[in-house]
């Protein structure tokens, strides 16, 4: 599934994006300039992309993508 969040100002896209998927359950990483953010189903503490090994990455249950201050930003979750 892909949701993208076009939301205007600073970091509102994103925001609104983290809104959503805490109300999903889901947990994400921290930003890390342009780099992906690692998204998984329940209550983990990801590391920013450039600490998650092959394994780990391939691992997540999704990404957040997209210019995460002035948006637009993309949710991808798996099915």
């Amino acid at each position: 599934m892909k949701l993208q969040f076009d939301d205007v100002g600073d970091f509102a896209a994103m925001r609104k994006a983290e809104d959503w998927l805490k109300a999903n359950g889901y947990s994400w990483g921290s930003m890390q300039r342009d780099d992906p953010i690692g998204v998984m189903k329940g209550d983990y503490d990801i590391s920013k992309w450039r600490n998650l090994s092959q394994k780990e990455r391939v691992a997540l249950d999704g990404l957040i993508e997209g210019d995460k201050r002035n948006g637009p930003v993309i949710v991808t979750v798996k099915d």
